[in-house]
């Protein structure tokens, strides 16, 4: 098959699907797989939404759908400043709509990732052919931070789907195809910024722009619909600006970060985006430029070896024919990448965004490795992760020792079911398709098993939860205080039905009166008070975990122990 770039599309074969490329007369297997490739990304759903910023973004949530006021943002029950409003008008929506419950926090943003999956098979459709599109989006389905920030949700899930939905609009508006994808495009960079801030324009920007420089291609660069884009964008953030304006800048006298005068818009615009990127504004942090480069090892697992590879084929053989080449995913991933590595904050979930560019790059380079050179490399490279991924899982199965669960009986027997009903694709074969089929089922397999069986058991060390969960069951009518002596208790907070108040010694619930009383607080911090708890708990920092604790032998050695304190019928 003939990749080579011929302008905006690519040469198809005729009369071929995508799918029937992939998997020829197994067309129908191939929809099985990719139908749970879709579905492990939804099995999180219902896991208890975990601490500290995924149970955080769920309580402001909470309050914005409690008070029906979508133009404030609250947490802890002060002003909050530090993230645009539109993933919390989505979650607060949802919750309007189904309830506080977790599912409702995390269903509108798997159904945005789930856009970003379609985005990712038109652009890919358009810049190559429907072979490469399929195996792009299950690329991107099955990388393991995908799965992870639908199971962990903060603001990545919404901001990946926007971002490729905006590239991919801004790509069609820039072949001349109406004023419809230009004020799409920009629609949904509107959103993309007000989930994370200016900087989501830089893959948007780099993608569309990156590529016209690359090629030399002035007219189109410079062409008058961009400026018309800009305003639409501009346009479309009104509403975020308008809320700062009304929570921040109309009231200077609020103090926000331990001082006065903070300006909502100027902190939307600077502090929060070059402020961090500086380490100059109120949020810092420590960088290290070769953080991305190693994080990606793990994150895009099990696609990631190919991913490095792609990168340098696309630069080494790209470069000599230029004008022929598809650049732009390289140019929509490589600036945004360069930024994260020389900020000064770095989190390893904030790659996710550039895990559709990734995902084109490594189908479009897998799918034109089939030289015997380029086979032999991915057959090795996709052998060893097809070997390791479920090693990984038992070795981890067998510290952890979560215990038999119902899940894992069904998981096992599902898969067996699923691996019997896919042995034409996971036949042996010198083919790249069935390579990436045994990646792919591999890695789905373990998905399922941490969403199904690792995190519903390490979730029973989130002390919050599990405390709320004992309160709204057992004392429905009790008042909830928690003593903070550490870190607020969002997961508390989130998942208790009554409202929960926070004192800062013992001695403040004698002003409380009222029903019977109940006080969370760490068992440590009780210790001479005189007072048994009803109930205590593990407590973990689940999403950050150590060897020590992942062990079930040293794990009591490094957890700390909350308890329900019944004070007064």
């Amino acid at each position: 098959m003939d990749y080579s770039f011929t302008g905006s599309t690519f040469p198809v074969r005729a009369k071929r699907t995508g799918l029937q490329e992939i998997s020829g007369a197994n067309g129908m297997d191939f929809r099985l797989l990719m139908a749970l490739a879709v579905l492990v990304n939804f099995s999180g759903m219902f896991v208890t939404v975990m601490g500290p910023d995924g149970a955080l973004y769920a309580s402001i949530a909470k309050t914005m759908a409690q008070h029906n006021d979508y133009i404030r943002l609250f947490a802890e029950g002060r002003d909050w400043l530090d993230k645009p409003h539109f993933p919390f008008w989505m979650a607060a929506f949802s919750f309007q709509l189904f309830g506080y419950a977790t599912w409702a926090y995390k269903l509108p943003a798997v159904l945005f990732l789930m856009m970003g999956a379609i985005y990712t098979y038109r652009l890919a459709k358009s810049l190559y052919n429907g072979e490469v599109a399929w195996w792009a989006t299950a690329i991107l389905l099955t990388a393991g931070h995908t799965v992870i920030s639908n199971t962990d949700v903060r603001a990545e899930p919404y901001l990946t789907g926007a971002i490729i939905a905006s590239v991919f609009h801004f790509y069609r508006a820039r072949s001349g195809k109406g004023f419809g994808h230009l004020a799409a495009g920009a629609l949904f960079a509107a959103v993309a910024v007000m989930t994370k801030g200016p900087f989501a324009l830089i893959p948007i920007a780099g993608a569309i722009g990156g590529e016209l420089i690359i090629k030399k291609d002035w007219r189109a660069l410079f062409h008058f619909r961009w400026m018309i884009a800009a305003a639409l964008t501009f346009l479309f953030i009104l509403p975020e600006l308008y809320c700062l304006y009304v929570q921040f800048d109309a009231h200077p006298e609020k103090t926000v970060f331990g001082r006065t005068g903070v300006s909502g818009i100027r902190f939307f615009f600077w502090d929060s985006q070059f402020g961090r990127f500086l380490n100059t504004g109120p949020i810092k942090g420590k960088g290290d430029p070769a953080f991305y480069l190693h994080t990606v090892l793990w994150a895009f697992l099990p696609w990631s070896v190919l991913l490095y590879a792609a990168v340098v084929n696309k630069i080494r053989k790209g470069w000599t024919r230029v004008s022929q080449t598809e650049w732009l995913t390289v140019a929509g991933a490589l600036p945004c990448f360069i930024v994260f590595s020389l900020s000064k904050f770095q989190l390893p979930h904030y790659l996710n965004i550039l895990f559709p560019f990734f995902a084109i790059l490594t189908a479009q380079y897998v799918l034109n490795g089939r030289t015997e050179g380029g086979r032999k490399f991915i057959r090795i490279t996709q052998t060893v992760f097809t070997i390791l991924l479920p090693v990984a899982a038992i070795a981890i199965h067998l510290l952890f020792r979560p215990g038999q669960t119902p899940a894992l009986l069904v998981l096992v027997i599902g898969g067996i079911v699923v691996m019997a009903r896919l042995r034409p694709l996971l036949k042996k074969s010198e083919s790249v398709q069935y390579l990436l089929v045994r990646t792919m089922v591999a890695a789905v397999l373990v998905n399922f098993y941490l969403n199904l069986v690792f995190y519903p058991a390490l979730l029973k060390y989130q002390s919050g939860s599990e405390a709320a969960f004992v309160a709204n069951r057992q004392f429905p009518a009790a008042k909830v205080v928690q003593l903070q002596t550490g870190e607020y208790n969002h997961a508390l907070d989130f998942y208790l039905r009554s409202p929960l108040q926070t004192i800062h010694q013992l001695g403040d619930t004698s002003h409380l009166t009222g029903g019977p009383l109940l006080l969370f607080a760490d068992v440590n911090a009780m210790a001479g008070s005189g007072l048994s708890p009803v109930q205590t708990f593990g407590h973990i920092h689940v999403s950050k975990l150590s060897i020590k604790q992942v062990n079930a032998r040293t794990r009591q050695k490094d957890v700390q122990h909350f308890g329900l304190y019944l004070l007064r019928r």
